[in-house]
């Protein structure tokens, strides 16, 4: 019995393969009311495994090229990734019949409908169909869906002197570029982005972010470097910082993360310098301060400009994202609230948004939206989908409530 199955498949087969089908014929239909005949070709089936994709033709190069992928877990929807961008796919019904007609010419044994053969040589010749399909797959383009990187990255970060030890279950929580591309619906692009935009990097071949006390460690380090070796913190030289960094025991790898992660490295007469970024360095401070919790603006302020390194400057504007600030009674309170803490999709982080508070003025919500990027939808978009506004007057600031 599955010699005879193989054998009818292998039959199959070959009348698809060698029979032709017709499309060239469909193809040529350009004068106008040309017509072709239409007969159910042999192989006529459901073919559950041939399905329409409708693509945009500025899509269409990577699909020949064979530059796409289709990226999501069994329990995740599928989506479409070019090496740049992420496509959702729906599957549209279609009212009207689409019979799908292999390449070919016109000469395809086929059937009628009454199951009698159809000369193809005759003056009905015609196109032979494999199959009706009842729709199509639309791709429509999204923002890739990181959340789930940030909270893998998450699971294991890096701690300084660390030792991972050998074998699978030491390995447990680490992910390499592979693991990652299996497990993230997003492009390579736009999940090199996402690693970058998390402060990932990449360590003994696993993507990790690093442990925000090691960070602090390594931070004033550099610092205390510089000022013990009379380093400008705007121009730091890169062999000198990393050499003594080194000889403190501090990894190459680690140490260059952190001074891209709060400086720019800039070249001077064949020379690599980096200059600290005053506002994130004063940033980290200021969570180090707030680390503590809810506390008065004025006690803040007072700990984080004696906590910041000499010559630089404390700002409430390098703030926006982070902190909340409260009015109780005559006192004004802040917090730590920060925007790399929310989730990235639309919905969910509105949600996050309310819960925190039920009413936001627009100079308090915009920071925590303005990193939001949903193709095709605009941030004006975004606020009429997911809040209602309110103005009392034309010189009052809006206030925004949950939709």
């Amino acid at each position: 019995m599955d010699a005879e199955m193989e054998d009818a498949a292998t039959q199959v087969e070959i009348e698809w393969d060698g029979g032709g089908g017709g499309a060239d014929a469909v193809l040529g239909l350009a004068a106008a009311g040309a017509s072709v005949s239409l007969c159910y070709h042999q192989a006529f089936g459901p073919h559950d495994d041939i399905v329409l994709l409708e693509a945009a033709d500025d899509l269409l190069p990577d699909l020949l090229q064979s530059r796409v992928t289709i990226r999501g877990r069994p329990d995740e929807e599928a989506v479409l990734c070019t090496p740049s961008a992420t496509y959702s796919m729906k599957f549209v019904g279609t009212s009207n019949s689409v019979f799908l007609i292999p390449p070919g010419e016109p000469s395809a044994p086929c059937l009628r409908p009454d199951n009698t053969n159809g000369d193809a040589n005759g003056a009905d010749a015609v196109a032979a169909a494999i199959k009706v399909a009842s729709g199509s797959i639309e791709l429509v383009r999204t923002a890739p869906r990181l959340d789930k990187l940030r909270s893998l990255l998450r699971e294991r970060p890096y701690i300084l002197d660390e030792d991972l030890g050998d074998g699978f279950h030491h390995k447990r929580g680490l992910y390499t570029w592979q693991d990652l591309c299996k497990l993230i619906q997003a492009s390579d692009g736009e999940l090199s982005e996402g690693l970058n935009s998390f402060s990932a990097v990449e360590i003994d071949g696993f993507w990790r972010t690093v442990d925000a006390n090691s960070v602090n460690t390594i931070l004033d380090m550099i610092l205390h470097n510089s000022v013990l070796h009379d380093w400008p913190v705007n121009a730091m030289p890169e062999n000198d910082v990393l050499s003594v960094m080194e000889s403190d025991g501090f990894a190459h790898k680690i140490v260059t993360h952190c001074l891209k992660r709060f400086g720019t490295k800039v070249e001077q007469e064949a020379r690599s310098f980096w200059s600290l970024d005053e506002k994130l360095v004063c940033l980290q401070f200021a969570q180090r301060v707030l680390g503590a919790g809810k506390m008065k603006l004025s006690n803040f302020m007072d700990k984080w400009k004696k906590s910041i390194p000499s010559g630089m400057s404390a700002d409430l504007l390098m703030l926006e994202g982070e902190v909340l600030f409260e009015k109780l009674g005559a006192e004004t309170w802040v917090h730590a609230f920060s925007v790399a803490d929310l989730p990235l999709t639309p919905a969910e982080r509105f949600a996050a948004l309310f819960r925190e508070r039920p009413k936001w003025e627009w100079k308090d919500l915009q920071p925590y939206i303005r990193d939001l990027r949903v193709p095709g939808v605009s941030s004006e978009g975004l606020l009429i989908k997911y809040t209602r506004r309110t103005q009392p007057s034309s010189e009052a600031e809006p206030v925004f409530t949950a939709r």
